[in-house]
């Protein structure tokens, strides 16, 4: 197993043991969209425990330097991605910023608080890839401001079809610590699931609107 993939299975395990992350396929959640799910994210709660937040912080160093080592500017999506950014930053020794998902009505009006110089390399963190909507607003304002966004690193993805076309179509790089597939796999393994729930659990990813319907 290379260590690539024992970083994805120990990240989702913490997310599962801390509750950030839970699979209910038989009695699924209801997004504000409207959409059943059956799986619940909230990676918020990682900041409350020490432990798993530095080695989320960690894991993002480590692919930093190894992928990404020309890397200038540590940018934060507001709210969730900001801590995760400052910890990174820090480690780092870099600088960092952060994104607001539209620019404030008051003031100087900044979507970006923080500095990005045209020309910068700008890494951009965030918890949670669904979609993609707002991680792609948040490297297209990376590039209004002069930055080159070299990726948006994310805690977890969904890995749904809907995010992987609109991240190619956007023409921004997207990587992350642990996926959806892979937290089936290690909550089955954990029984946390069942073998049934497996098929029901997989179909969700392939078709989140018909899910439940």
């Amino acid at each position: 197993m290379s260590p690539l993939l024992n970083k994805s299975e120990q990240v989702a395990r913490y997310l599962l043991k801390i509750g950030a992350v839970a699979l209910r396929p038989q009695d699924p959640f209801t997004w504000t969209s409207g959409i059943k799910s059956p799986i619940y994210c909230d990676n918020r709660l990682t900041l409350s425990f020490p432990e798993v937040r530095g080695y989320i912080a960690d894991a993002f160093v480590e692919t930093i330097a190894s992928t990404y080592p020309d890397a200038e500017v540590i940018a934060g999506t507001a709210t969730a991605g900001i801590p995760h950014a400052a910890w990174v930053a820090d480690k780092l020794n870099l600088p960092m910023a952060y994104i607001r998902d539209k620019a404030k009505g008051h003031g100087k009006q900044n979507q970006i608080e923080g500095l990005i110089t045209p020309g910068q390399k700008v890494i951009v963190i965030e918890d949670l890839i669904s979609t993609g909507g707002s991680s792609i607003k948040a490297a297209q304002a990376v590039q209004e401001a002069g930055g080159i966004p070299l990726v948006v690193l994310a805690i977890f993805s969904y890995e749904l079809d809907r995010a992987t076309e609109a991240f190619a179509a956007a023409g921004v790089p997207l990587q992350t610590l642990s996926n959806y597939t892979t937290l089936i796999d290690v909550a089955l393994a954990q029984g946390t699931i069942a073998d049934t729930d497996v098929e029901l659990l997989q179909s969700w990813r392939k078709d989140p609107a018909s899910f439940g319907v």
